[in-house]
């Protein structure tokens, strides 16, 4: 079959021929046979990260902002247009999406149900359009062998769901919702997805006058709770992602950040059945760093899956760029490890070139580079576990809890009688004689000396 695309397959050339400054080669970092073992368990490198290609951003985005048109020039183009409307248009989108994926070593893809396909009258000729672009899908991945990290349903971009859709106050947009949802997750027993994500895009409020949100947070946990009830009366056995995110397109979003979608898990009793999607670029629109959300995430035990992304500290909104940056990368890839890897999610790609990058190679060097920077971040986080770089800090932070009064507490055999005991005739500089510097300019120059040795060291072998 003639190749639809004019860009050579890409391997993995780190420590063969010298740092590939312009990435346009191959991997420096992304070996995808190398094998690493944590917890035991050895796998290849492509079993561990889980690069997955995402369909709305690769095939669909037209590089617009608030301000412009598109730019992106695409070979599926007709007439220099993307025709969402015209089902020829939608399939001539699928061959080309499995020979990108092939051309890249990208075993994995994600999707929205509207991505696929054009929206009909009614629910039944979407669902009916939906399924013909599933078939050549299905028929794609059993030639290719390639997989369906995770898919999930658009409940925000028509503009029946202006107020949401599984908190929407209009009963009949809201069972639209339940009827669509019910639909996707057919997709997903049928193509075998490993997770299945909620992502509420419109699920929040812009005021809080003319909103009840008790009432809406009621509806929206039993609709997931119907969800899960479907999946098993299916037999769908995928992971249930939920995708925190803090505002933009609503003023405030129900699933905010990592700790108040915990929280709401919790008070609905949906902690059993629910993980969490990361996202770099949302957690900075939270406040947070990528690290801070995925710490939290793990250390509840439920982080699922990673968007591999980074947002702009100038920007206001939420970009979706690729990745480029080995810090954070590093940090993300040390919960990561420290998680045991993710058995039903990845790193999904969901990012964009920028605007002015739009020719089709632009695309494979925004996936390559983010690749590469996983890469890299993920073997600097290999290290650092292996060496037990921060297990080490926090462990000489702590000391004081291991023995004495300290030890006494955390075993719960202290009160604050006690306390008051231990502590009521000790002076003051006897105290401060036990706070340690935090030390916290030498630890990220450590930081910065694994980055520079260990991806040194990639090329000396």
């Amino acid at each position: 079959m003639a190749e639809l695309f004019d860009f050579p397959k890409v391997e993995f050339i780190g420590g063969k021929k010298g740092l590939d400054f312009e990435q346009s080669k191959g991997y420096n970092f992304y070996n995808a046979d190398e094998e690493f073992t944590i917890n035991g368990e050895t796998k290849a490198m492509k079993d561990w990260l889980k690069f997955s290609v995402a369909y709305w951003h690769t095939m669909d985005q037209r590089l617009v902002d608030p301000f412009g048109e598109g730019t992106a020039v695409r070979p599926w183009d007709e007439n220099g247009q993307d025709d969402m409307s015209d089902m020829e248009h939608a399939k001539s989108k699928v061959k080309y999406m499995f020979e990108f994926m092939d051309k890249l070593g990208v075993e994995y893809f994600a999707f929205h149900d509207r991505d696929l396909a054009p929206e009909g009258k009614t629910l039944a000729e979407t669902n009916a359009n939906l399924d013909i672009i599933v078939d050549m899908i299905e028929a794609e991945m059993k030639r290719t062998g390639k997989k369906l990290l995770w898919n999930t349903s658009s409940l925000f971009t028509n503009k029946r769901f202006v107020s949401g859709g599984a908190t929407a106050p209009f009963a009949d947009v809201f069972a639209y919702a339940g009827a669509q949802i019910k639909h996707s997750l057919e997709i997903a027993k049928r193509l075998n997805s490993e997770s299945y994500v909620f992502w509420g895009g419109r699920e929040g409020y812009d005021s809080l006058l003319n909103t009840d949100t008790k009432r809406e947070l009621d509806h929206i946990a039993d609709f997931y709770k119907l969800a899960i009830d479907y999946a098993k009366e299916i037999g769908y056995t995928g992971q249930f992602l939920l995708e925190p995110k803090p505002k933009e397109p609503t003023t405030h979003q129900y699933d905010t950040d990592v700790q108040t979608t915990i929280s709401f898990l919790y008070t609905y009793g949906l902690q059993d059945n629910f993980k969490l999607n990361l996202e770099g670029n949302h957690a900075f629109l939270a406040g947070h760093t990528y690290e801070h959300e995925a710490r939290f995430a793990r250390e509840a035990g439920l982080l699922g899956s990673l968007d591999a992304n980074m947002g702009d500290k100038q920007t206001g909104w939420d970009i979706d760029e690729f990745p480029n940056d080995i810090y954070e990368a590093t940090l993300v890839m040390y919960e990561f490890i420290k998680n045991g890897g993710l058995p039903t999610g990845g790193l999904n790609f969901d990012a964009k070139a920028r605007r002015s990058s739009f020719t089709m190679e632009d695309l494979f060097y925004g996936h390559m580079a983010g690749m590469d920077v996983y890469a890299a971040g993920f073997r600097v986080a290999y290290k650092l576990v292996q060496d037990n770089f921060f297990e080490n800090i926090l462990k000489n932070r702590y000391a004081s809890f291991d023995s004495g009064i300290g030890a006494d507490f955390e075993a719960g055999k202290v009160t604050f009688a006690d306390m008051e005991k231990y502590i009521l005739n000790k002076e003051d500089s006897e105290i401060l004689d036990t706070v340690k510097s935090g030390r916290i300019e030498a630890i990220k120059a450590s930081l910065n000396n694994y980055i520079y040795s260990v991806l040194g060291e990639t090329f000396k072998k």
